[in-house]
């Protein structure tokens, strides 16, 4: 398998996590998001946007909707995209 052909099966993975995350509100932000950005994302996004993921929806669904505060050691460039994208149209 060629380097290409993994980033790509990667891609598809995390797209299938971000729309199957278990809190419907989540699925619907993470996969919008996902459908978006992550052709457009590098190893070391791919690497971000998959440790974002490995988040429970509650703490994650806090910062996205602003509830909570979003603590500095998770303010990455995804995490910024993620914060920043626009969820409806």
């Amino acid at each position: 398998m060629t380097a290409e052909s993994e980033t790509e099966l990667h891609r598809k993975r995390l797209r299938y996590r971000s729309w199957h995350r278990g809190m419907r509100e989540m699925d619907l932000i993470m996969g919008r998001f996902a459908d978006t950005h992550l052709a457009e994302f590098g190893p070391a996004e791919l690497a971000e946007y998959e440790a974002i993921l490995e988040l429970e929806d509650p703490m994650l669904y806090g910062w996205i909707s602003r509830r909570e505060p979003l603590p500095a050691d998770r303010n990455g460039p995804v995490m910024t995209l993620i914060m920043k994208f626009k969820y409806t149209s």
